[in-house]
Parts: C-alpha cells; sequence; structure tokens
C-alpha cells in the first residue's frame, strides 16, 4: 500500500513538476524586474561613482567624558558607522582627523542638512512606570495626534506631556543587548529586544507586575502595556510603527549613543572619486568580460550553454533587485564582486555540462545523462560555492567600508550563482530533454560518433 502510495506521488510529481517550477522561475524574474526597475532610481551608486556629502565633526567633551582620547574617538567611529551603515553596504568612508576630529564622507547625499541629521539623529529609548490615569490620556492622545498632527494639545501631551506625567525612568535603550525589527501576534510592526542585563530587567517588572510600563521614544510616548509577569532576558517595543520605522529604531538602538559631543565644522557636496572615464572604462572592461562568457558557453557547450546564458540573465537581474531592495550602495569594488560571481556561476555550469558530456560519451540516453550529469556534478559544484559563500561572509563581518561591499555582492551573488545553476539551468534542460525537443548530440556539444564512445573503446580492449 505504502508503495503504490509512494509511486502515485512520484508519478504526479513527475507530471506537475516543470509546470510548477515554470511558475517558480517566472515569479522569480517577475520579483526581480519589479525591484529593479527603473535601475536610475532604484540602483544607488556609491561615493567613488555617484559622490555625496563630506562632514567634518569635531568631537566635544561632557560631564562623563572630559577628555577626547584616542579609545574615544575610536567608539565614536564605531557609532556612526553603526548608525549610518546599519545594513553593511552603505559603504561611508569614515576616518580620524587628528586627536579630536572625524571626517566622514556620505553616498547618495546630495543635501547638507540631510547628511547632518544623517548623524544626529539619536533614538533615546526610555521605560517608565504610568500611573494608570495617565495611560487613557496618553493613548487617547497619540491616537489623536496620528489621525492629525495639527493637533498642538494631543501631539504636545504624546511628545512630551506623557513623560513628565510618569514616574521616574527605570530602564533605558542603551541596557539593551540588541534588538530587531518584528511583527507581532496580529501582524503589526514591533521590535523585539534582548536585554544586557536579564537581573536587572527582572527586578524591575517582578516588582511592578500589574502595573503600567511605558515606552518612550525622544520623550514620546509609544505605548504603556501592562506587566504581566517578570520579565529577564527578551521583550518587545510596541507603538504605531511602519515597517520601515522599526528597522531603522532597531538600527539606532543597535548603534548606541554617541559617547561625546559632536559639532559639524564642515558640509559640503563632493563629487566622485572616479572620473567619468575611469568610470566608463571600468563598465566596459566588465561588458565586454560578460559578453566574452555568453559567447564562449555558446560555441564550447552550445544549446545548454545558451541556457546557461539565459539563466546567467536572470541571475543578474536577481543581483539588481537584490541591490535595490536592500538599498545598498553600488561601488566599483561591489561591481568586482559582482563580476567574479558571474565567474562563479559560469564554473558550475562548466562542471555540470562537462559530467553530462561523459555520460553521453558513456552511452546513456539524454534523460539518464541530465539527470545523472546534475546528480554527480551537484556535490562538486555545491563544495565550491560554499567554501566562496564562507570567505565572503568572513570578509563582510571583519571587513569595512568598500570591502564590505565587496563582499556583499560576493556572497550573495555566489547564493544567487547556485540557484541559477541547479535549479533554473536544470529546468531549462529538463523542458528540453523530456519533451524531446532538442536530442540531438551537436546541440551539446559533441560529435554522433562520439556518443556511446567510452562503451566502444572498453569493448574493443576486450
Amino acid at each position: 500500500m505504502t508503495g503504490t502510495l509512494f509511486s502515485a506521488v512520484h508519478m504526479s510529481w513527475n507530471k506537475y513538476k516543470n509546470p510548477i517550477k515554470a511558475v517558480i522561475v517566472l515569479a522569480i524574474i517577475a520579483l526581480s524586474l519589479w525591484a529593479a526597475l527603473p535601475i536610475q532610481k532604484k540602483i544607488h551608486l556609491g561615493l567613488d561613482l555617484e559622490g555625496g556629502a563630506h562632514l567634518l565633526l569635531q568631537l566635544t567633551p561632557t560631564e562623563t567624558v572630559k577628555t577626547i582620547t584616542p579609545e574615544i574617538q575610536a567608539d565614536t567611529i564605531q557609532v556612526i558607522d553603526r548608525r549610518i551603515n546599519g545594513l553593511g553596504v552603505t559603504e561611508p568612508q569614515i576616518a580620524k582627523v587628528g586627536n579630536d576630529r572625524i571626517s566622514v564622507d556620505l553616498p547618495q547625499v546630495k543635501n547638507p542638512e540631510q547628511a547632518e541629521a544623517a548623524l544626529k539623529q539619536v533614538a533615546v529609548l526610555t521605560y517608565k512606570i504610568m500611573p494608570e490615569n495617565v495611560v487613557a490620556e496618553a493613548d487617547a492622545a497619540l491616537a489623536a495626534c496620528n489621525a492629525d498632527p495639527k493637533n498642538k494639545k494631543a501631539c504636545d501631551f504624546a511628545n512630551i506631556g506623557a513623560y513628565n506625567a510618569s514616574g521616574p525612568v527605570v530602564y533605558e535603550g542603551k541596557d539593551l543587548k540588541s534588538a530587531q525589527p518584528s511583527f507581532d501576534q496580529s501582524g503589526n510592526p514591533n521590535i523585539v529586544f534582548t536585554t544586557k542585563d536579564p537581573k536587572k530587567f527582572y527586578d524591575i517588572t517582578s516588582k511592578n507586575v500589574g502595573r503600567p510600563l511605558a515606552m518612550f521614544l525622544d520623550k514620546r510616548f509609544l505605548s504603556a502595556p501592562n506587566i504581566q509577569s517578570p520579565i529577564s532576558d527578551n521583550g518587545e517595543i510596541t507603538g504605531s510603527f511602519t515597517q520601515d520605522q522599526t528597522a531603522s529604531l532597531a538600527n539606532d538602538l543597535n548603534a548606541g549613543a554617541l559617547p561625546v559631543g559632536i559639532v559639524i565644522i564642515e558640509n559640503d557636496t563632493i563629487g566622485p572619486t572616479l572620473g567619468s572615464i575611469d568610470l566608463a572604462m571600468s563598465l566596459r572592461a566588465a561588458a565586454l568580460g560578460l559578453c566574452l562568457v555568453l559567447l564562449f558557453m555558446i560555441f564550447v557547450y552550445r544549446l545548454p550553454g545558451l541556457l546557461a546564458d539565459i539563466a546567467l540573465l536572470i541571475y543578474v537581474a536577481m543581483m539588481l533587485g537584490l541591490l535595490s531592495i536592500a538599498h545598498a550602495s553600488l561601488t566599483l569594488p561591489g561591481i568586482a564582486g559582482f563580476v567574479l560571481s558571474i565567474g562563479m556561476a559560469v564554473d558550475a555550469n562548466v562542471l555540470i555540462f562537462e559530467r553530462i558530456k561523459e555520460e553521453l560519451w558513456a552511452g546513456k540516453s539524454f534523460r539518464s545523462a541530465v539527470n545523472t550529469g546534475f546528480r554527480r556534478a551537484y556535490t562538486a559544484v555545491f563544495d565550491s560555492h560554499v567554501t566562496t559563500i564562507i570567505g565572503a561572509f568572513v570578509l563582510f563581518e571583519l571587513g569595512t567600508g568598500t570591502v564590505k561591499g565587496f563582499a556583499y555582492t560576493l556572497l550573495w551573488g555566489t547564493v544567487f550563482s547556485l540557484i541559477t545553476a541547479v535549479f533554473v539551468t536544470r529546468f531549462f534542460v529538463d523542458v528540453l530533454v523530456e519533451n524531446d525537443v532538442a536530442v540531438k548530440p551537436s546541440l551539446y556539444g559533441i560529435k554522433d560518433d562520439e556518443v556511446g564512445i567510452f562503451s566502444k573503446q572498453a569493448g574493443a580492449g576486450a
């Protein structure tokens, strides 16, 4: 009975697998093109290709930090880098200037005021125990302010009044270990967090079970959920957030506050570091390399090479879609990682097609040769891609600036090249072979008399 059921399922899969794969491939293409087009608006260029804003920051002592030391300067650079570069792909250029200044170059920023706001924005999250009679008024004021931002009375209470009407600060955002954007059980955007000191948060919540714990962002009221039970290490930040706002807030909370004050003493717009001639030559070289690869695949592997080229174009669309969705800045090192990952995609197809040739030389049918070729080449293809992915991941985690951009495009490019090689190209080949559309040996780069040559030679040797 079990064997019959398995056989029926297997037959149904063989019947519908190609239509299902076709839908998946079309969905990938549609999503990638939707994300990437128009390219001029969706793909952002880095400092070397487009320019941006240049700021010179003067670090100033505070009550807690009396002297600007090299360690304080380095800590400030790290906070600025995390705040601007939360995804690791914006690629700002941040450098020390003397003992108490920092130079910051920001891509994609043409407005000096926008650049200044990006550096000075501070996400100060505070927790207070809110009196129950204030909760209803704060909720109503927040709802009214969101509905009508011109409602001064409601907005004033939501922005500062509720904060002043609550008790002392019992916990702060700087005490959080990490924060990530997420969704609550109703599907509304929120932020989940982990505390640095679980015992401290547990003591606060255990002493106030049943009371409202109000959350304020820059003294603006967010929400005041009741403490149902003691909380130690994990919790949620809820409020009237959009998905983009939760991502931005989580990034600011993870970045932390600046350890010292900053004064912007220079704020200028800068042009691209690469000249237009250099850029044109680089793009021309990349395009020429891609065209040569496409022609090589067709010349050597004929029909499978053409199918691999189509899969390669899908891969390019996927990469452009990813860069658009991630709001990444595309720099020249990023383009280099992009082109290198194309080489990985071609290398995978070469291994697979050579294996198919060997199976045909062994005398197998086209269907059997394709199935065996993809299966036996998969291990080598997978291993080579995984080793590259590991190397790119290490570069991304440990590198800075343009190294991150190179590693990012190389990492995801290698992942996508693996997908296109073992799934998209396989789908194209299966459709043709299983429907007996293209089963001539010459279409696969071998002569008619070479089919089964291995078995013939073995028979002659015996």
